[in-house]
């Protein structure tokens, strides 16, 4: 067995808004969408840079829940962008929650954390530096002990 592709698939409760919000926070642009004669939005697609977000509005009726109707997601979506700062900022301009600000990170990276307003978490970063992964744990058990 190999996999090919792995696409993240968010339940939101407005897909129409989500597309908005992704679209103006991550450039994302709407691929398709299919949509039942009510309204609801059974599934849609939006491509972020060659990537694949999947989306749909809730089916109660098939236990498909929204993380904004459970009050929590065990989830975190990391996007590695160019500019995690500019990024992080069009977020909050557009109604996310900064959960963790921005900070260069023992791992090599510039990042941070933010809900967006569909209840998801979005762990936003940069390169800025690359360090093997023996370095790393030294930084991480470094950083344990300052806990």
């Amino acid at each position: 067995m190999a996999v090919l592709e792995m696409f993240p698939y968010l339940c939101v409760k407005d897909t129409a808004a989500a597309i908005a919000f992704y679209g103006e926070v991550f450039g994302a642009t709407e691929k398709f969408r299919l949509t039942e004669p009510s309204g609801r939005i059974g599934h849609a697609e939006l491509d972020l840079g060659g990537s694949t977000l999947m989306l749909c509005d809730e089916f109660p009726e098939y236990g498909i829940r929204s993380a904004s109707t459970l009050g929590a997601t065990p989830v975190t979506i990391h996007l590695h962008v160019d500019d995690a700062d500019a990024v992080v900022e069009r977020a909050l301009k557009a109604g996310a929650t900064l959960e963790i600000p921005l900070a260069d990170q023992f791992y090599g990276e510039r990042s941070g954390s933010f809900r967006c307003p569909f209840g998801h978490r979005w762990n936003v970063g940069h390169s800025i530096e690359d360090i093997e992964p023996e370095e790393m744990q030294r930084r991480y058990d470094a950083e344990l002990k300052k806990g």
